[in-house]
């Protein structure tokens, strides 16, 4: 921390001594997207060849005094770096000898956002300052269309990013609906936003809608588009009516297989009751005991009497 202290009375000594250095920033603001590697840069004279023993580099981020990156005389010094940057900080060192130096970060998080002091103390010394502005735009809308009857539908949206997002509702003709969803903010991880928007609306099927996440503070948009078509509810009538008819046709089926057997049954328990009873009129069977050719006796009687009286 001494060291630290030390250096920075250095730099206010020498930034009187020497006018003539300057630390330039080729670019004061740098943008990126969560998770990618940003290179941030500074430049200062070098006369010939750079002195190395002679060189002190520091990076620091401004918001609590973090330090990124210290050089001191050439030999870097990472025992007082803050744990924020801790394995993704590197100094490109082959550019010094250029008077350039480079601070890379990888795998950019959004609390990497912020202002960066580059100090540089060589003969003379001087710093600038570079602000990083770290974006995670709402790319992935994850959508769904429900129906809740009567015509009503739900329409959500949900999608995830950095900073918060204003939701803009449209129907196919680009009317605002906005004024008619509820949207709700919560904190996702590494400080996201998960913002979650529902449009409950009265629509005929064959319907579109958009939904819009705009990022205000990036200037930067993603639409997502909503068809409401009558897919799942007529997919479930269809589904009803085929379960209906075949039920009926199921119920028709065992109810007719049930009446037969009961027929059958019935049928079987009148049999079984009956008692044979022999009928006066029913003679005896002819001679061949044939069934087929089996006659009544009283109609034999009266045929023979027929002859008789024809003969007398």
């Amino acid at each position: 921390m001494g060291r630290l202290l030390f250096f920075y009375a250095f730099l206010f000594y020498c930034h009187f001594l020497n006018a003539l250095f300057t630390v330039e920033a080729p670019q004061s603001l740098c943008i990126v997207e969560r998770g990618n590697n940003v290179t941030m840069e500074c430049t200062f004279p070098v006369n010939g060849k750079l002195e190395f023993r002679d060189l002190s580099v520091s990076w620091e981020k401004k918001d609590g005094l973090k330090q990124v990156y210290v050089l001191h005389k050439g030999k870097e010094d990472l025992k007082n770096q803050h744990i924020d940057f801790k394995g993704r900080i590197k100094l490109l060192k082959e550019n010094l000898n250029l008077g350039r130096s480079l601070l890379q970060i990888t795998d950019v998080k959004l609390r990497d956002a912020g202002v960066y002091r580059c100090v540089i103390a060589y003969g003379g010394a001087d710093y600038k300052t570079i602000h990083l502005k770290v974006k995670a735009p709402y790319r992935i809308i994850n959508q769904g269309v429900v129906s809740t009857g009567h015509n009503e539908w739900r329409l959500t949206c949900q999608s995830e990013g950095y900073p918060e997002a204003v939701v803009i509702w449209q129907n196919r003709n680009y009317e605002d609906l906005t004024y008619k969803a509820n949207t709700r903010f919560e904190t996702a991880s590494d400080q996201l936003y998960l913002v979650t928007s529902t449009l409950t609306i009265k629509s005929g099927i064959d319907e579109i809608f958009y939904c819009t996440f705009w990022n205000k503070e990036l200037q930067e948009n993603t639409t997502a588009v909503l068809h409401i078509a009558d897919s799942t509810d007529g997919i479930l009538q269809t589904e009803s009516r085929r379960f209906v008819g075949a039920t009926l046709i199921a119920t028709a089926f065992v109810g007719s297989v049930l009446l037969f057997l009961l027929c059958i049954r019935k049928a079987r328990a009148n049999m079984g009751n009956r008692t044979p009873v022999a009928s006066p009129s029913i003679a005896e069977l002819s001679k061949d005991e044939d069934t087929h050719n089996c006659r009544d006796a009283s109609f034999e009687d009266q045929e023979l009497k027929y002859m008789q009286i024809e003969k007398t």
